[in-house]
């Protein structure tokens, strides 16, 4: 049977890469992705995937693009968040219809993960509530890490440049600290 390319998203992203290249910085990561997935990333984000909506694992791909891909193939551009919004909007809906509860548990971070990268309040305490299932332990940190950013700032101060926003004293300093970036 043909891989499908909503398994060819998932493939690469939960069987070629691994955890370190999920959230590293590497360009040449990014290129790759590009040169295999962008044609797939636009038809995402022109909403031309909905029949993958039809599985759980669809819905995940879809989201995986929009979401994951996005800041892989728009590295420290605006365009690396301007897909943020129709990915939770998915990830909510797919939540809602218990679609999460049909994916593994690594799989069920990732479908989470728009909720993370919010910089809503709202959003981030369901967040925490998603992210406080059994399995998701590491994420859960990583979430009340985010939530604690959002609670302070009302948004991530790390995209402030990125965005063309200006940055307040009080973000200046936070993000002089180590680790003060995602």
């Amino acid at each position: 049977m043909a891989e499908t390319s909503a398994q060819r998203v998932l493939s690469f992203w939960f069987e070629t890469l691994g955890a370190k290249q999920w959230f590293a910085k590497d360009a040449r990561l990014d290129r790759h992705i590009g040169d295999r997935f962008a044609a797939l990333h636009e038809a995402a984000r022109a909403n031309e995937l909905w029949a993958w909506r039809e599985s759980p694992q669809g819905r995940l791909a879809e989201i995986l693009l929009l979401d994951q891909f996005s800041r892989n193939l728009h590295r420290d551009r605006p365009q690396a968040f301007a897909q943020d919004p129709q990915a939770l909007a998915l990830a909510q809906v797919a939540v809602a219809q218990g679609a999460d509860r049909h994916l593994e548990i690594a799989q069920r971070a990732f479908l989470y993960m728009p909720y993370m990268h919010s910089e809503s309040l709202v959003i981030h305490d369901e967040a925490l509530r998603l992210f406080t299932q059994p399995g998701l332990e590491e994420n859960l940190k990583f979430e009340r890490r985010h939530h604690e950013i959002i609670a302070r700032f009302g948004r991530y101060p790390h995209r402030n440049a990125i965005l063309g926003r200006s940055s307040t004293p009080d973000e200046q300093a936070f993000l002089t600290r180590p680790g003060s970036s995602f």
